[in-house]
């Protein structure tokens, strides 16, 4: 028996809820991210009932509440609720929808509505909101009206249960329920008797085998003989979020010694993060490729490629020129190759593969060839940053590399800095947890979604530059309501340097106005307003000693200002020399 909260009995909505959000908690929901709103109140009294097994959350703006559901799903892995009112609330959950799709983030979109009789009447804060994410949710569907029958309870149950599911099989994504409420909202009696279904739902049958669904098992994968066979073979471990990153990683090192293959490792991969793990790791292949000579000396036959395609345009191009027989280890159920290419989907994680004793014999010149670029370049990488005394912005990604605390969650915010950490991040041993928004790699919600990150775990960090901090500041409402630390690492060069790398810096006008678009933003003012932690820095050391150790509450802001075309200058120069380091003899 349980005791069943009496407010559930107050009307017919309040009971609806009750089921809905009973469920989910017998699931395994932790978090409820609650937008205010009327329509939404007979949920929003549900969940806060239902504490503190699961943690309520108010947040105003929807579009920072839903980043902020999509940080806390990629960090806890496990889904997520987020609860809105009607109109055009749910719209602004559409970007963290289209970004969970295609990352594939466990997100429960809740959107409340009006009844059917009040749509298309011009009734006050109604839209269409049926199908209002297109495609990108794993499953949709509109809830019945709330109803006092044991059978349409069931029906609620069962059909949370599989939205549940579907959120996290086969492959993790949104599921959007729509929810209609007729009034009263409060829980004011509604003159329903609800007393005949009491026994019913205080007996622990009603709730009786919820479970979160188990994962789907795996049979080992045997390594087909082809690959055996082929001595010009490179891994690519691309950008990935896995649950366990040392077994994963350690799943990778493991076919690379077994195959003799290189490992050319995305700067967001774990693969960089735990370098002891794998002896043919390539952590330069950016720069390597940039010699159109040794690129085409390296060209492989055959390519492996666990996860998502590095952000990488010239892996990418180089690729595409030589057109390997390639197979994509992943085990969604989407397309992961943007090339096109002589392609072989093998729909299973990387550790599901039957590895075979370590091949003990000599590694091929092939593979050494990889490592002697990649000692070569490393090296002068290393040593070309570490004279740098001035503050530019390629170095912190470098840096940040090789003194975060153990395991410490980052999160890398799109345009820039990603491709900072791709071109510099050092290979290191210390298990940092990098997360991103690389799905449709928007600058939407980056803040909300590092602070959801943050939330309630390990002291984290982000990574940014100052035009997607800018988008986002809304994110910054939710300071109060944040439970742990974040520390922001902000690169302000006074707009977007992404673009400075691009043809179109040359034409001026337009460019600077409408590329670069600065916001000429007082960063110290900003903070203060939201009553955050800003401080300059001015030297390197400095930044050491701000983020090693970190801070265990509250968010700081250590703004590093930089010159943008300076700083896209020295990328163009020093990444043609360090591409030209691999011409010289050892």
């Amino acid at each position: 028996m349980f005791d069943l909260m009496p407010i559930a009995y107050t009307n017919v909505n309040q009971l609806w809820a009750y089921i809905l959000t009973e469920t989910l908690k017998r699931l395994g929901l932790t978090c409820a991210i609650i937008c205010p709103g009327s329509r939404s109140t007979p949920l929003a009294i549900a969940f806060a009932q239902q504490a503190p097994e699961i943690e309520a959350i108010s947040i105003l703006d929807e579009r920072s509440a839903a980043f902020f559901a999509l940080g806390q799903a990629k960090a806890t892995e496990r889904p997520v609720v987020i609860v809105c009112t009607s109109g055009t609330a749910g719209a602004n959950f559409y970007s963290a929808v289209i970004e969970a799709s295609y990352s594939r983030v466990p997100l429960l979109i809740l959107t409340t509505d009006r009844p059917p009789e009040l749509r298309d009447c011009h009734s006050g804060q109604t839209v269409d909101q049926l199908r209002l994410y297109g495609n990108y949710p794993n499953w949709q569907t509109e809830l019945a009206l709330p109803c006092a029958d044991l059978g349409m309870l069931a029906y609620l149950r069962q059909t949370v249960i599989h939205s549940w599911e579907r959120a996290q099989t086969p492959t993790k994504g949104p599921v959007h329920l729509n929810i209609p409420f007729r009034d009263p909202l409060a829980p004011v009696p509604d003159g329903t008797d609800l007393s005949y279904l009491r026994s019913h739902l205080e007996s622990e049958d009603f709730f009786a085998r919820i479970a979160n669904p188990c994962p789907i098992p795996y049979a080992p994968f045997p390594i087909p003989k082809e690959w055996k066979e082929c001595d010009r073979g490179i891994i690519i471990a691309g950008v990935a979020q896995p649950q366990q990153p040392e077994e994963y990683c350690r799943a990778i090192a493991h076919l690379s010694q077994t195959l003799k293959w290189p490992v050319l490792a995305e700067g967001l991969s774990p693969v960089r993060n735990y370098a002891e793990l794998n002896p043919y790791l390539i952590s330069t292949y950016d720069l390597i490729l940039r010699n159109q000579q040794l690129a085409k000396q390296l060209a492989p036959e055959m390519v492996i490629q666990v996860g998502e395609m590095p952000t990488s345009k010239e892996l990418r191009t180089w690729i595409d020129a030589t057109q390997p027989r390639r197979w994509v280890i992943d085990p969604s159920d989407q397309n992961l190759d943007p090339l096109h290419g002589r392609t072989t989907h093998l729909r299973i994680s990387v550790e599901g593969i039957k590895v075979e004793e370590r091949n003990l014999s000599l590694s091929s010149d092939y593979v050494q060839e990889w490592c002697s670029a990649e000692a070569k370049v490393r090296l002068v990488v290393d040593q070309t940053m570490g004279k740098i005394d001035e503050i530019i912005e390629s170095k912190a990604a470098w840096l940040i590399s090789q003194i975060l605390p153990p395991e410490t969650p980052l999160f890398i915010a799109n345009s820039m800095p990603v491709r900072d950490v791709e071109y510099f991040w050092k290979p290191n041993n210390l298990g940092v947890r990098s997360y991103f928004n690389r799905g449709a790699n928007g600058i939407d919600g980056t803040l909300s979604t590092a602070l959801g990150i943050a939330h309630r775990q390990q002291s984290s960090v982000m990574l940014t530059g100052d035009l997607a901090l800018l988008h986002d500041t809304n994110g910054f409402l939710i300071r109060n309501k944040f439970v742990g630390h974040l520390t922001i690492v902000l690169i302000n060069n006074n707009g977007g340097g992404i673009f400075e790398m691009l043809p179109i810096a040359k034409f001026e006008p337009p460019f600077e106005e409408f590329f670069g678009t600065p916001q000429d933003i007082d960063f110290a003012q900003l903070c203060a307003t939201y009553n955050v932690q800003h401080e300059l820095i001015t030297s390197w050391e400095q930044l050491q000693q701000k983020l090693n150790p970190l801070p265990t509450k509250g968010i700081w802001v250590l703004e590093l200002r930089t010159n943008r075309k300076a700083d896209a200058k020295w990328r163009q120069d020093n990444l043609r020399k360090f591409s030209e380091v691999t011409c010289n003899p050892s």
